[in-house]
């Protein structure tokens, strides 16, 4: 049996892999420090088929680390986040905030609903408390190193990688 040529096994930017139905995961991010981030995050919600991100605060999107992910993800912005939360919770979204706390669960073990808000707080002072307190889930990336906790879209991807690999059709 002969070997492939090892230039025929490389293939950047296959198609996407179609899903049976739409993800229903929104991102929310709380006010970020960094457009870098938030552009990051978009990015990743475009790569997993997210198509819905609120953003409070002010951030701005940069179009080119962003990539296609500004054409595939409808990016909403909002002034605070309480209202916001409160808002999906009507819409019957379970409330999932992505941060180390007291009384959070490992994402290893983290079973997700099908209809999820995750929440990425800032990347310095996290997800305010008083919203810690109305969200359904608080759960946590693990680490065993230095620095004590992932980059905000660092966190956020794993999470959206986690939720996707739990649905992997949408």
């Amino acid at each position: 049996m002969s070997t492939p040529d090892k230039a025929s096994l490389h293939q950047r930017h296959k198609p996407p892999q179609s899903l049976a139905q739409p993800r229903e995961l929104v991102i929310v991010c709380g006010p970020m420090r960094s457009n870098v981030n938030l552009s990051r995050i978009v990015r990743v919600c475009g790569c997993c088929g997210i198509t819905k991100i609120f953003c409070v605060g002010t951030g701005r999107v940069i179009e080119k680390i962003a990539r296609d992910g500004t054409t595939q993800v409808e990016i909403n912005s909002r002034r605070s986040l309480l209202p916001l939360i409160e808002n999906l919770r009507h819409e019957k979204y379970r409330l999932v905030g992505l941060e180390q706390a007291a009384t959070s669960k490992s994402l290893h073990t983290y079973q997700f609903h099908r209809r999820t808000a995750l929440i990425v707080g800032n990347e310095r002072s996290g997800i305010p408390e008083t919203a810690l307190t109305r969200v359904d889930d608080i759960v946590e990336i693990p680490v065993y190193g230095l620095p004590f906790s992932h980059n905000a879209a660092t966190a956020a991807a794993i999470a959206m990688y986690e939720y996707c690999r739990q649905f992997p059709n949408g």
